[in-house]
């Protein structure tokens, strides 16, 4: 028993060394700063920490069991206290073993946990992109979606106003269909109805020239003028819009029709020019000035390339952009050309058309707005002259010269000179009202001269 209690004795210095020893093993972990170790650091050393801490508290309880053991053995109580006394602390020792591995269990669990949480995370940030890729997809098809149907809603309005023109030129085609062949070689084919986009200058007075209310109206009423065969339904058809107030509908089929006859004929084409005119006249109906005159100007130089300086319809052409000079105030300007375009056609048409008459009417107004009045009293004499001889004295272009003559005379002072030319007008209106001047039907002048009289 004494060599067994000295063994006892050995073993428990022995176990406390080894304790010590164990101990200040697992005390380097704890002395490391904590915010220096990375999650798997933590762990590592928590399992190494558990591997120790079991096998001190294996080496524990077979140094008990050997206690136990020698505690049967002794017969002295001392050493039986005493013996009892180590195994008290070995017991502590356990329970402190015992303790430390059930907070290493719960750090690998919480370790465990924490892992469960960050794969969970993960699956969610997963989701979460998968979500946005999505949520973009549907952008995108949104957006893509959208356009077509803005395509389609367009398409939709280009079919409709397509339908529109078609029902329209369909009920067009008895104009036509109204004209036979022998109709259409009448008259100089390189004319067209638009040659003159303000057929009647010589009714409009004052400084501002006042355009009338649609000349593309007043074009197409006034006749004398052919336009190509190909051009004639789209003529009507502008023409048609135009008297509506539909410009948005009238110029782009000007610019379909002048796009289309530059691609078949080329640029340098009289046809060309005709679909200038076309559409200068549907500009100058939107007071779009400075556009009319930049197509005119080109629609001029198309038609002396290919018809020739002194070709009715450069005359006709120079008109028109003379007479829109005009309506911008630019008289100067307009005169130059109205002047060349009267030699034209006192060229081809001969000093005694009616065609020179209304240019010497154009011509008279440009200098009746600059106050040149000898030179408009000069042109108008002429044009009257013409008008008499050509169309007779009961032509309503006579009577209307008369009165821009006489309104003329009355800027001058010769008042006597306007007074005869307007009792002309008057008796010539009654005469066509009643047929004759006799006592019981006298004009309106001579009544106010009678009751005149009758006052003195």
């Amino acid at each position: 028993c004494e060599t067994a209690l000295e063994h006892s004795g050995f073993v428990l210095v022995s176990v406390q060394g080894c304790r010590r020893r164990t101990m200040s093993t697992m005390v380097y972990p704890r002395e490391e700063k904590l915010d220096k170790l990375s999650q798997e650091e933590i762990i590592s050393n928590t399992k190494l920490v558990m591997q120790g801490l079991e096998a001190l508290k294996n080496e524990h309880n077979s140094i008990l069991h050997s206690l136990l053991e020698t505690i049967k053995c002794l017969k002295k109580d001392e050493e039986a206290n005493l013996v009892h006394e180590k195994s008290n602390l070995l017991r502590k020792s356990v329970e402190m073993i015992e303790l430390g591995l059930g907070e290493a269990q719960v750090m690998m669990a919480l370790s465990n946990h924490l892992n469960a949480v960050e794969s969970e995370k993960q699956k969610l940030r997963a989701q979460v992109r998968r979500l946005c890729q999505e949520n973009q997809w549907l952008r995108d098809e949104l957006a893509n979606t959208q356009q077509k149907l803005q395509r389609s809603e367009q398409t939709v309005a280009q079919l409709e106003e397509e339908k529109k023109h078609l029902e329209f030129m369909n009920q067009l085609k008895k104009y036509d269909e109204d004209v036979s062949p022998s109709e259409e070689k009448e008259g100089d084919s390189t004319k067209d109805s638009l040659d003159d986009l303000f057929p009647n200058e010589e009714e409009e007075h004052g400084p501002g020239l006042p355009h009338q209310h649609s000349s593309a109206v007043a074009a197409a009423q006034q006749g004398g003028y052919e336009i190509p065969a190909r051009l004639r339904t789209l003529h009507n058809l502008v023409i048609q819009y135009a008297s509506q107030g539909r410009y948005e509908v009238a110029v782009p089929l000007c610019k379909q029709a002048l796009e289309d006859l530059e691609k078949t004929s080329g640029h340098d084409h009289p046809d060309v020019a005709t679909m200038l005119n076309i559409l200068a006249l549907v500009y100058r109906d939107q007071n779009k000035y400075k556009e009319a005159a930049h197509l005119l100007n080109d629609a001029l130089s198309i038609r002396e390339k290919t018809l020739g300086k002194d070709h009715p319809a450069v005359a006709a052409t120079l008109n028109n952009l003379a007479v829109l000079y005009g309506k911008r105030g630019k008289y100067k300007e307009a005169e130059p050309l109205c002047k060349r375009a009267l030699e034209i056609r006192e060229k081809v048409l001969g000093k005694d058309h009616p065609d020179v008459a209304k240019q010497l009417n154009n011509l008279a107004l440009l200098c009746q707005n600059q106050g040149k009045y000898d030179e408009v009293e000069y042109y108008y004499c002429r044009a009257l002259e013409i008008y008499e001889s050509c169309l007779g004295p009961d032509d309503p272009n006579v009577a209307k010269t008369k009165n821009n003559l006489a309104s003329c005379y009355l800027k001058q002072g010769k008042y006597k000179d306007a007074e005869v030319l307007y009792k002309e007008i008057l008796t010539c209106a009654h005469v066509k009202e009643f047929g004759s001047v006799d006592d019981e039907h006298k004009p309106i002048w001579m009544h106010a001269e009678e009751r005149e009289e009758m006052s003195k």
